[in-house]
């Protein structure tokens, strides 16, 4: 079960961020005593009309997407505090995909049952109902329990909640999130979109070493689209970053995965610090080579003496599959290395794709990323492992 804290910067009446069962708050433990926290962090959300049209349920007469998450909701749910990125608006209706996303509220319920806790909401689809999306997005996620990071009201909601300061287990982070643009739409005023600006992320990441955190943490939207590799623009941003106290990085926007580095920053003798350049498409109706799938990243923190360093890392590999059910579109999120080589769930072609990703993704990670392994799923004893 996931319960914990999250305030802003200076407010001082924290927010119970629980699941689907009751919260009993704790002491936290002593600094000697040993504790661990595990992250899971995904990829690009998205909502395409044709996604958005496979949630309508005739039966129920509403719109329900349980079905896209319940094959990797267990490896969600399995973690202390998930994030994802939410590339999309809750703008009402007309209900749009590409290249103006507004879908419909049931997707954050479904989000939650999930097991996500948190979502970041500054990428380059932010402003796309203008205010009301922007305004109506804040709104739903607030009215729902879903927590999110990167869009604001106005300046003092964003004085007052950010950086997002998470309190579980004994360990405390700083969340941060930024977007390198809107796609050339104007944000709305008042309205805040946190844009990646040197001087802005070096007041925001000295805001978050003032909270004392064990871990500081940048979710960020940048990149090349469809670019395997890493831009000179990202690999500066990562430096920078770093220079003024991040801890871990994480990356998306590009559609396709790339490399990820656990490592000792600036060199042997600096400190411990992890970065993923971009963990691909968790959902969209992106079908082609490199964008039908995505990266789940783990992370599991540890406090002894009240150091906390990453103790652990892995990855899971998602694929989504795409059939076609009673003359309608499905879209289900597959881990994908439970499910290749299964029989009678999906089909032969799809089999064939799923594992061109898995080979494409292996060769890439194997080739560029370091201090990092692929989490494997076991068939006997039903549990996933890294070899």
């Amino acid at each position: 079960m996931k319960y914990f804290l999250v305030s802003g910067f200076f407010f001082l009446g924290y927010v119970y961020l629980s699941d689907l069962s009751g919260y009993r708050p704790q002491n936290h433990p002593e600094s000697n005593t040993d504790t661990t926290l595990t992250l899971l962090f995904a990829g690009d959300i998205m909502q395409h009309k044709v996604q958005i049209d496979a949630a309508w349920d005739d039966s129920l007469q509403t719109y329900s997407y349980d079905s896209c998450f319940r094959f990797v909701a267990p490896i969600i749910r399995d973690n202390d505090v998930a994030v994802a990125n939410f590339e999309f608006t809750l703008g009402g209706q007309p209900y749009t995909g590409y290249p103006q996303f507004s879908a419909p509220d049931q997707i954050v319920n479904a989000l939650l049952y999930a097991g996500f806790d948190i979502v970041g909401t500054a990428n380059n689809h932010s402003c796309d109902r203008g205010r009301k999306g922007i305004e109506r997005t804040i709104h739903v996620l607030d009215s729902l329990g879903l927590k999110h990071i990167g869009t604001y009201m106005d300046s003092t909601a964003r004085a007052d909640l950010y950086p997002m300061i998470i309190h579980k287990n004994g360990i405390n982070l700083a969340l941060l999130n930024y977007t390198y643009g809107t796609n050339g739409i104007p944000v709305p005023a008042p309205c805040l979109v946190n844009l990646i600006d040197t001087l802005q992320i070096k007041t925001d990441l000295k805001r978050a070493q003032d909270s004392l955190p064990n871990k500081i943490i940048v979710f960020i939207h940048w990149g090349d689209e469809y670019h395997s590799y890493p831009n000179q623009y990202q690999q500066y941003f990562t430096r920078y970053c770093l220079n003024h106290g991040a801890d871990i990085i994480i990356g998306m926007h590009p559609h396709v995965i790339q490399k990820i580095e656990k490592l000792h920053y600036p060199d042997s003798n600096g400190r411990e610090v992890f970065v993923a350049y971009s963990l691909g498409n968790f959902v969209s109706n992106q079908r082609d080579r490199y964008r039908d799938g995505g990266l789940m990243v783990k992370l599991r923190l540890e406090k002894h003496h009240n150091i906390v360093s990453i103790a652990d890392c892995g990855y899971y590999l998602s694929w989504v599959y795409v059939p076609d059910e009673k003359g309608k579109r499905r879209f289900y999120i597959l881990p994908a290395d439970q499910f290749i080589g299964s029989g009678g769930f999906t089909d032969s072609l799809s089999q064939q794709k799923m594992q061109q990703y898995m080979t494409d993704s292996r060769t890439l990670m194997q080739k560029e990323s370091r201090g990092i392994e692929e989490f494997r799923f076991n068939i006997e004893t039903n549990t996933w492992r890294k070899k």
